[in-house]
């Protein structure tokens, strides 16, 4: 059973990486121009006239929120796509109707989703380094961050993809709930340079910890303390992974 177990989510994770090196066009190219453009336009020519935040120049402030932005944007859109894909094609009941357990089903997309948010992550932060030379203060506050966030959007795009009844609820939740979720989630700004009430309100994007963990592991400071970053994170993955194999389990969005 378990070799079974693990041949099926060896061939569902196989089968998303070649996906996401067969179309790089769609899946790698356009984050790493539109973060380009972010460097140069926040970065070198807006950025050049703001002070710098906590002895880190501005340039070098907006590094991880960018990097956690690419990582987000592209481990969501992996998953949700791929899966919706299936599903509308109706290839997704060759998969449920095979031996995989749920899980297995579960941990290949979500794995195909981290390694194309890495990869997008990783490229992102070369091209930083173009324009600032970032340090990193703590390397694995750094994966951590990295990785339980492309797990966590991976699987917030796989309830996504199971709810969805056509592409215009694919990509609602994309354009009117996580682009303004990231924007307001400090990654251009430190949330203490805000009012007291919009500081507040702040805490309860689910992001502004994700950001400020990842930050940390770059420069050593974060707006909300550590550990409620990662307890957050924690919390936040554990509740979407019990969601999503209860969705699966009850068929729900799938087999009705």
């Amino acid at each position: 059973m378990l070799y079974t177990d693990t041949v099926a989510l060896k061939t569902i994770v196989r089968k998303e990486v070649t996906r996401i090196l067969r179309i790089w066009t769609q899946t790698l190219l356009p984050p790493l121009i539109t973060q380009t453009l972010y460097f140069l336009i926040f970065g070198k020519f807006i950025g050049a006239q703001i002070a710098s935040i906590q002895g880190v120049t501005y340039m070098s402030f907006i590094v991880p929120g960018l990097v956690m932005m690419a990582v987000i944007g592209s481990s969501y859109g992996n998953v949700v796509s791929s899966f919706f894909g299936a599903k509308f094609q109706r290839s997704i009941e060759e998969i449920l109707v095979s031996p995989a357990p749920n899980w297995v089903i579960l941990a290949g997309y979500v794995m195909g989703g981290v390694v194309r948010g890495a990869v997008v992550g990783a490229l992102v932060f070369g091209i930083s380094c173009f324009f600032t030379h970032p340090v990193i203060h703590n390397i694995w506050a750094v994966l951590f961050f990295m990785t339980v966030t492309a797990m966590l959007f991976s699987l917030g795009a796989f309830i996504n993809g199971i709810f969805a009844r056509n592409f215009d609820e694919v990509v609602f939740f994309q354009n009117f709930i996580l682009t303004p979720l990231m924007y307001l989630g400090g990654v251009f700004y430190s949330i203490h340079s805000l009012p007291l009430f919009w500081q507040k309100a702040s805490l309860f994007n689910p992001l502004v910890y994700m950001i400020n963990g990842f930050r940390y592991g770059f420069y050593g400071f974060s707006d909300v303390h550590l550990a409620v970053c990662v307890a957050i994170l924690v919390v936040l993955t554990v509740a979407l992974t019990a969601l999503s194999l209860w969705l699966l389990k009850k068929g729900i969005g799938i087999k009705n």
